[in-house]
């Protein structure tokens, strides 16, 4: 199954650099303004074209100069139109400008696209495209690879395939607000469309309370709520929504670095057996992404320092606490204190890529997640509070895992944060 993706990005570059948007626009918001068309919609497809769609379609090409060798057109659909099964020898992009459609691959479920979407279609792939059955739809179509890519058209999607592709999507899809739409497909596009098949009433509540009513609460910015939610899917052991997660937290920014050292800081405190699933999955999506392995080495110790360092690190977080558990661990278990000072501290903490501050927010998150450490939450609560997280950003994050970790560890979490921090 490709990856549909939100890059408004990609799609305002475009819309920047074709010539006679504006006055296209106003045209044609004059005529249709609910479809709200940005480029010119152009002719209806000719004859030859036409044979491979069910319904009416348009297409304005847009780039003229052959020289730059990119082929681009915006296709618009009138409701209910789609194009045949086909596929493309040198694959094809897809952004969406306008209205509701539906993209599907050979084998798997109908996927609803909506504006800013970006469909990635590989080589080979047998798959449709078109228009939602009470809306209008226009998309880019970016061809690939243009000097070998040839189209195979293949049968058309009928009227009961149509109809079973987009049912349950539409189901549910007038209940479900815009944003836990676009939310959900971003975060969990898998998920999203096997709930939408299969149990589009859980669909609905879960998207409308996890991506769009928990969202709104707290002001954390956006990177840091997708490392908080990737460290909460480590201690939870959930790989599919790791996997989800981390391709959405790369498109919204968090670096490879990044996504490595979230992994690191887990294995102290979720370990390395629950960790190295997630290390292999991490691997093959930024592999597949282009991302050279290994990167840059963040550790900054030796055997040498490592115990002091990490002394160093736990004393800015948590104080003189530290050095009387130290003083006060019994004989046989002063190896331990030496243990989470040169390996939990020394090792971890005092890495590259993340700072202490991020550190100790995942460290919570990961806590959390994994219930049954009330003792190390609070801990960790006041050591957040030590480096500058305060009640509202823990209180935050906490919101933010609510739907995935349920209500009985976030209301203990939110019990130890009340009486570390009370109001």
């Amino acid at each position: 199954m490709r990856r549909i993706a939100c890059r408004q990005a990609v799609v305002f570059a475009l819309l920047i650099g074709s010539a006679g948007t504006i006055h296209a626009q106003e045209n044609t918001m004059r005529e249709n303004p609910i479809f709200g068309q940005i480029f010119p919609q152009g002719e209806k497809l000719p004859e030859e074209f036409s044979a491979y769609f069910i319904g009416q379609a348009y297409r304005a090409p847009l780039v003229r100069d052959e020289a730059l060798n990119c082929p681009v057109s915006n296709v618009t659909f009138s409701p209910g139109c789609r194009n045949n099964w086909h596929s493309h020898t040198g694959g094809q992009l897809l952004l969406v400008t306008a209205g509701r459609g539906y993209y599907q691959e050979r084998g798997e479920p109908a996927r609803l696209l909506l504006p800013g979407d970006v469909v990635e279609i590989a080589p080979d792939v047998e798959h449709w495209h078109g228009a939602a059955p009470d809306s209008w739809f226009a998309h880019l179509a970016v061809e690939t690879n243009p000097q070998t890519n040839e189209n195979r058209w293949l049968e058309p999607v009928d009227d009961a395939q149509y109809a079973a592709a987009t049912a349950g999507t539409e189901e549910f899809r007038s209940r479900m607000s815009r944003t836990a739409l676009r939310n959900f497909d971003a975060l969990l596009p898998a998920c999203k469309s096997e709930l939408e098949q299969s149990d589009p009433e859980l669909a609905e509540i879960v998207g409308n309370f996890a991506f769009d009513e928990v969202l709104r609460y707290g002001e954390l910015d956006e990177r840091t709520r997708r490392m908080t939610l990737l460290a909460s899917a480590i201690a939870l052991q959930a790989e599919g929504v790791y996997r989800s997660l981390l391709d959405a937290a790369l498109d919204g920014g968090v670096t490879p670095v990044e996504v490595k050292e979230v992994l690191y800081q887990a294995v102290p405190y979720v370990g390395l057996a629950r960790t190295f699933d997630f290390i292999g999955i991490a691997n093959d999506v930024l592999r597949r992404r282009g991302v050279t392995l290994p990167l840059e080495g963040q550790s900054t110790v030796s055997s040498d320092d490592r115990f002091e360092k990490g002394l160093a690190v736990q004393r800015s977080i948590f104080g003189e606490r530290i050095d009387r558990m130290h003083e006060e661990a019994p004989e046989n278990q002063v190896h331990i204190q030496r243990y989470l000072s040169a390996d939990c501290f020394g090792d971890y903490y005092t890495r590259g890529g993340l700072d202490v501050k991020t550190r100790e927010l995942l460290t919570f998150s990961m806590l959390v997640s994994l219930g049954g450490c009330e003792a190390q939450v609070k801990g960790h609560i006041q050591g957040n509070a030590n480096v500058g997280n305060g009640k509202a950003t823990l209180l935050a994050v906490v919101t933010q895992l609510l739907p995935y970790i349920g209500y009985p560890r976030t209301l203990n979490a939110i019990a130890c944060l009340n009486e570390v921090i009370p109001e």
